[in-house]
C-alpha cells in the first residue's frame, strides 16, 4: 500500500515539475493487495508534437525563407497545404485527450493560434493578390528567360510581402524548434 501511495506521489510529482511528463497514472498495478499503480508512458502528446514538427520542417513553412533561392508561389503552396493539414491532425485529437492532458491542451492551443492568427492573416492579405499578379506575369513572353527568383522581385509590393512573409517564417521556425525540445529529439 505504502509503495503504491509512493508511487503515484512520485508521478504526480514529476508530472508538476516538468521530469517525466510523458508518464501518467492510468490504473493501479504496483503494490501489495489492491493497492497498485500502473505507469503508462503518454506517448500521445510526444507523437502529436511529433506530427507536427515533421510537418513544419519538411516543408517551407518551418525553414528559414530563403528570398534569393525561394519561390514564393511554391511558399505559398507549402503554407496553404500545411494549413490543411495542422488543421486535419488538430481535428484528429480525441476530446478527452485534450481534456485530460495540459500538454495536448498547449499543442492544440499554439496550433490554432499558428494557424488563425499567424499564418491565416498574411495568406488573406497576400497569397491572392499575389498568385494574380503571379499568373498574369509568369507567362508572358517577355519574361521567358527571367529566373522565377528575379521576376517575383519585380513584384510592386515585393519588400513588403517579404519582410511580412520572413516575421510570419521566423514565428514559425521558434514553434518548430519549441515542438523540436518538446519531444526532445
Amino acid at each position: 500500500m505504502f509503495v503504491a501511495i509512493g508511487g503515484i506521489i512520485f508521478v504526480r510529482r514529476q508530472q508538476l515539475f516538468g521530469k517525466a511528463s510523458y508518464l501518467e497514472v492510468n490504473e493501479a498495478e504496483i503494490g501489495i493487495g489492491s493497492g497498485k499503480v500502473k505507469l503508462k508512458a503518454n506517448l500521445d502528446d510526444l507523437q502529436i508534437g511529433f506530427k507536427f514538427w515533421t510537418e513544419l520542417t519538411t516543408r517551407k513553412i518551418g525553414l528559414p525563407l530563403d528570398e534569393e533561392h525561394d519561390v514564393i508561389v511554391e511558399v505559398y503552396n507549402s503554407w496553404y497545404e500545411f494549413f490543411g493539414i495542422a488543421r486535419e491532425m488538430i481535428k484528429s485529437i480525441p476530446v478527452s485527450k485534450i481534456r485530460a492532458s495540459q500538454t495536448t491542451k498547449e499543442l492544440v492551443l499554439i496550433s490554432v493560434h499558428i494557424l488563425n492568427k499567424e499564418l491565416r492573416p498574411h495568406l488573406t492579405r497576400w497569397q491572392a493578390r499575389y498568385r494574380r499578379w503571379w499568373d498574369s506575369v509568369v507567362d508572358d513572353a517577355a519574361h521567358k528567360d527571367v529566373p522565377p527568383q528575379q521576376l517575383q522581385q519585380m513584384y510592386p509590393h515585393y519588400e513588403e510581402l517579404i519582410a511580412e512573409m520572413k516575421a510570419v517564417n521566423a514565428k514559425l521556425v521558434i514553434y518548430a524548434n519549441h515542438l523540436k525540445k518538446m519531444i526532445e529529439i
